[in-house]
């Protein structure tokens, strides 16, 4: 009988308070899926979650920067990310978007990962959430 992989539970220091009972990211073994980040800026005692700026960008830098703290959180790194998907509120922001992302990967010899970009509905404010899965070693 084999044993049992325990299942961690990840949330990095500064990380806003999930909006209902799921963790910011979950590991199991060498696997590390990533939930969905959004572009809040570091969690504030007594205020509720905000996006970082109104604009596309400040929220995809700060999105991209969400993830990897989870990543780095749970002993990953982007070098370890196979899938990454992308959920845009509006289909004019995938050209912007796609230079955000370039400029935030310039410094990596190779893409990141997979890519997937779906169009969905956020809550209001929100224009990007992004989710990853690593798998580790």
């Amino acid at each position: 009988m084999s044993e049992k992989l325990q299942k961690t539970a990840i949330t990095p220091a500064g990380h806003t308070t999930p909006p209902a009972k799921f963790s910011h990211g979950v590991k199991k073994g060498n696997i590390l899926q990533v939930a969905g980040q959004v572009g809040f800026g570091p969690a504030v005692p007594g205020q509720a979650p905000a996006p970082v700026g109104p604009t596309l960008r400040e929220q995809s830098l700060q999105t991209l920067r969400n993830v990897q703290a989870v990543l780095e959180e749970g002993g990953a790194s982007w070098e370890d990310v196979m899938m990454i998907r992308i959920y845009l509120t509006d289909t004019a922001h995938f050209a912007e978007f796609n230079a955000l992302y370039d400029e935030f990967f310039a410094d990596l010899e190779e893409a990141p990962s997979a890519r997937t970009t779906i169009y969905v509905g956020l809550p209001a404010g929100l224009l990007v959430e992004i989710d990853a899965l690593a798998v580790l070693g």
